[in-house]
């Protein structure tokens, strides 16, 4: 199945947590933090949204970190997504 974001949307996929703190010790499942980076998958075309022009600014492939609790969580093909807006975007990560 495909996904393809209407308006201003960007479908994101999280980025994998990492096991291990720098100074080396392994953290269970339970104990690892949300991750805050995530790449883009889809980026809508942007267009007019509520009364304002919006310009997409995030490409498919772009690292981005956005809003803790923002977005809607999808599963599709066994695969967890997350659809935002851009606005929910913070920052691309370079």
């Amino acid at each position: 199945m495909k996904l393809t974001p209407l308006a201003d949307r960007v479908i994101i996929k999280m980025v994998e947590a990492e096991e291990t703190t720098k100074s080396g010790i392994i953290l269970t499942a339970s104990a690892q933090e949300k991750p805050s980076i995530a790449e883009v998958v889809a980026v809508g075309p942007g267009g007019i949204v509520d009364g304002n022009e919006v310009v997409m600014n995030v490409k498919v492939g772009d690292k981005v970190i956005t809003s803790k609790y923002s977005g809607t969580e999808v599963k599709i093909d066994g695969e967890e997504l997350t659809i935002v807006r851009q606005g929910d975007i913070l920052a691309i990560v370079e």
